[in-house]
């Protein structure tokens, strides 16, 4: 049955932008039809000229609940997220208390998430020294897949895992039919100096030999194990190389990037400026524009937020110490138009940027329902304004902290309207059907949710 439909000159299918309507029935994309094939009676959503395009599927995202939930919990996250058109978040494993490293873990996030979810969110494992056995159960359980850091993850209960660790793990997750992603920093860095106040300070500190070098091993075990291995967060153009290599010879390998990397430089960024320290480190004006190219070649597969927020104090913001402040950028919300204001000025179209951020994520953890606006998937639809302007100010951040490396800026493409599974969930700057998402697990045949 037809419930509702979404009508407009320009939707963003798998075949390119056209005109036509978006029919919706039990949360389900039903048929894409022509505009004037909408049955009679029901209720329709006029996008007219705006863009039409399939939800974000965020595959990088820190919640931090349970445990941290003053950092940033499932209410405001996925309010925040709702807000800047993404409909699926995936949830890492850290920065949580437990950290999702064990069944039982995984259990206290569904717990937690209950009741709290605007928008979808599926779950990564975690791979730390120690926990190999707990690696089959949480695949039973539905993770997507699992995250290993080859440097200090920041919180002492998520260690980092050794080349041994590494060894041992990888066939088993080869063996479960999932990913391995790994944060892709080895060894600790260039001994500390300089004054902490100043941005090149940090950014000497993990230069980019740390990531080659990381990738470098991930690429030889990749290739010895079979398991898919995937880089998060790549910052540095210098591994590209390597990259482009392991993916000629047709390794399961893959790579994601972040908005933060292809908007900011590290010449732009202010002495005490904390809100801008993340690991690994923004790199130059000439990294960046690096990391736009292989984007265009493919080299680089996707674009995720690594929304990491925390609470203000451990920014360091009135010390401006880059050396103490915790390392993330909050984000979630300004994913979208943050990465389109950057295609847009480098002669990228939308349908790239819903290639980079709906429907290879969606493909990449496996959420066959989500990312592409085709008959069967969720109906999860954003109506977008690609030529609106906005400047991020305070009163627009619905992140639970308001700090934000994005302040201050001024960023094209605004969300006009949000469908979840059909239902509206946000419209012209308001909350309009509560919480409407589901936690996601993920079966031998499709995912489902437990709740």
């Amino acid at each position: 049955m037809i419930e509702s439909a979404v009508r407009g000159t320009r939707l963003y299918t798998p075949d390119g932008p056209r005109a036509g309507a978006i029919l919706i029935g039990e949360g389900k994309i039903a048929a894409i039809v022509n505009p004037d094939e909408v049955p009679n009676g029901v209720n329709v959503k006029e996008a007219g000229d705006l863009a039409v395009i399939p939800s974000l599927v965020d595959a990088h995202v820190h919640v931090n609940e349970p445990g941290r939930a003053e950092w940033e919990g499932y209410l405001t996250a996925t309010r925040a997220a709702a807000a800047g058109g993404v409909g699926t978040i995936v949830d890492m494993p850290l920065n949580c208390s437990p950290a999702t490293t064990t069944r039982r873990a995984l259990q206290a996030k569904l717990d937690a998430v209950k009741g709290k979810l605007t928008v979808d969110a599926a779950f990564w494992g975690g791979l730390v020294p120690g926990n190999l056995h707990e690696l089959r159960p949480m695949a039973e359980d539905g993770v997507v897949g699992f995250k290993c850091f080859l440097t200090h993850s920041g919180i002492n209960e998520f260690p980092s895992a050794s080349r041994a660790d590494l060894e041992a793990a990888m066939p088993v997750i080869a063996s479960l039919g999932l990913p391995l992603i790994a944060h892709a920093e080895l060894d600790p860095g260039a001994a500390g100096g300089g004054d902490p106040r100043r941005f090149v300070s940090y950014l000497a500190s993990r230069p980019d030999e740390m990531e080659a070098r990381a990738i470098r091993l991930l690429i030889e075990l990749c290739r010895k194990t079979r398991c898919r291995t995937h880089i998060v967060h790549l910052s540095s153009a210098a591994a590209l190389p390597d990259i482009e290599e392991a993916k000629a010879e047709g390794l399961p390998f893959t790579v994601e990037t972040c908005p933060h990397y292809l908007t900011f430089a590290a010449e732009g960024v202010p002495d005490g400026a904390t809100q801008f320290k993340c690991a690994p480190p923004i790199r130059s004006e000439r990294n960046r524009e690096e990391l736009w190219r292989a984007l265009g070649r493919g080299v680089i597969d996707f674009i995720v937020s690594d929304h990491s927020p925390c609470a203000p104090e451990l920014k360091k913001f009135e010390e401006g110490d880059f050396m103490a402040a915790w390392g993330g950028i909050a984000g979630l919300q300004f994913t979208l138009p943050a990465t389109w204001t950057g295609a847009k000025r480098r002669g990228f179209q939308l349908e790239d940027v819903v290639r980079w951020t709906s429907e290879r994520t969606a493909a990449f953890t496996g959420l066959g329902g989500k990312g592409r606006l085709e008959k069967g998937r969720d109906a999860d639809v954003v109506i977008f304004d690609e030529a609106a302007l906005f400047d991020v100010e305070q009163r627009v951040v619905l992140h639970r902290h308001k700090a934000t490396a994005y302040a201050g800026q001024r960023l094209l493409g605004a969300v006009a309207a949000a469908y979840q599974r059909g239902a509206l969930i946000y419209d012209s700057g308001a909350f309009r059907a509560g919480r409407r998402g589901r936690p996601l697990l993920k079966g031998s045949e499709t995912w489902t949710s437990p709740v």
